[in-house]
């Protein structure tokens, strides 16, 4: 009897270590600042998982050296599932830009995409142009005024002014700020000429008339504005670019496809669908094969556009 009551008590410790899944709290490092767009990301999937799987996993925001801080952590971590990293595209960006402790690919164990976000080309409301067309005319009437806001050095809205640069021919002059927030008002006053930002940062203030949208980044229009061309539709058939977020664990990290299958669950739960929808989001959730895939392809093609635009470290 006592054999077997012990056989039945070690049922769960078989079953969890079969499993996998880690007993502790699961952090998800964020290496940027609360409040921000990969943070309130993070933030949802996080409570997402810890209502849907009964298991604590904490937020811990490790900002820094444009998000290598956080990186780097993550890269350092035990393999054993209590780990894990969620970033934006500028995970593929940054190593074409700075040198880093760390290889952005081989570290890492790619798990799934949370999600990607438009970006939308907006001018003052106050600008000339109309257009795609009618702001490369302007701009080239008036080379002095040419320039175009980032959120900062090395992010996708970066590098999606710096495409329009190259595919326009415009002299554009890359201004970046900490943040969209602080970007945002010299866009509105006219102090800067442009900006690439993500919808979730300016649809509000398109609404409201603040800010003038030209153009949508992606290939296909957005259901928030459905009336918003391309960019491809404006004259740049080759115009693509989006702001992404995915989760990554250290690499040789065992439960990457349990901790895809929680993520994927969560995003479709109504109440997270509903709030990424608030926020322009567009829900992934590949597997890791497909995000993994993604992930190296994005990889080579901002080598090439940050090569091309001679982008250097600021």
């Amino acid at each position: 009897m006592r054999l077997a009551r012990r056989a039945l008590l070690a049922v769960p410790a078989v079953c969890a270590a079969q499993d996998g899944w880690p007993s502790r709290p699961v952090r998800l490092i964020i290496p940027y600042p609360p409040g921000g767009p990969t943070d309130i990301l993070g933030r949802i999937v996080a409570q997402r998982l810890s209502a849907d799987l009964g298991q604590p996993f904490v937020v811990e925001n490790r900002a820094g050296a444009g998000g290598a801080i956080g990186a780097e952590a993550v890269a350092r971590a035990a393999p054993d599932g209590t780990t894990f990293l969620v970033n934006a595209s500028a995970h593929v960006i940054v190593p074409h830009i700075v040198r880093l402790p760390f290889d952005a690919l081989a570290d890492f164990a790619p798990v799934t995409m949370i999600a990607s976000v438009p970006l939308i080309l907006v001018v003052p409301a106050s600008s000339p142009a109309r257009d795609v067309a009618g702001l490369v005319a302007h701009l080239r009437a008036n080379p002095g005024a040419a320039s175009y806001a980032s959120s900062s050095n090395g992010g996708a809205p970066h590098l999606a002014g710096e495409m329009f640069r190259l595919q326009s021919g415009l002299p554009l002059q890359h201004i970046p700020y900490r943040g969209s927030g602080q970007a945002l008002p010299d866009v509105i006053s006219g102090q800067v000429a442009l900006m690439f930002d993500s919808l979730a940062s300016s649809a509000d203030l398109v609404r409201q008339g603040q800010l003038r949208a030209l153009a949508v980044s992606t290939a296909e229009r957005i259901p928030a504005f459905p009336g918003l061309p391309t960019m491809r539709e404006s004259g740049f058939p080759d115009y693509e670019i989006s702001t992404w977020y995915g989760v990554w664990a250290p690499a040789r990290t065992a439960v990457v496809g349990r901790m895809q299958q929680a993520v994927a669950a969560a995003l479709a739960q109504p109440e997270a669908a509903g709030r990424l929808a608030a926020l322009g989001a567009l829900p992934g959730g590949q597997a890791p094969e497909a995000f993994g895939a993604f992930v190296a392809s994005e990889y080579a093609r901002y080598a090439r556009l940050v090569r091309d635009a001679g982008i250097r470290a600021e």
